[in-house]
């Protein structure tokens, strides 16, 4: 091996290490551009956003169907996916909470049905 052939791995190296060492992007900017895309009105709270995206994450993992993780967030989390999906998560000793973490996200009071 030549001494340019070395410092080209010690480099390489050098390169995959301070990559590795660099903390990981944050999830926060995008979790507040979703919140704005999915026509968020209230006060962004990144862990109540958290907690409801966590919801629908888990309901399609459970039913790996595409079109349900966005059902789920549609309108802010205020569609009919996004109850039924609680109620499959057998969480819906929280769904009061959940009202509320919705009311501060959606800007409003989540429909009746909600």
């Amino acid at each position: 091996m030549h001494l340019s052939s070395i410092q080209l791995a010690c480099a390489a190296l050098v390169a995959v290490a301070l990559g590795a060492a660099a903390p990981p992007s944050s999830s926060h900017h995008v979790a507040r551009r979703s919140f704005f895309t999915l026509e968020c009105k209230g006060v962004y709270d990144a862990a109540i956003f958290a907690r409801l995206d966590r919801i629908c994450d888990d309901c399609y993992n459970l039913f790996r169907e595409p079109q349900l993780y966005a059902l789920c967030r549609k309108d802010c989390f205020t569609t009919d996916y996004f109850k039924g999906c609680v109620e499959v998560l057998q969480e819906t000793d929280q769904l009061e909470q959940f009202k509320e973490y919705i009311r501060i996200l959606h800007g409003a009071v989540p429909p009746a049905g909600n």
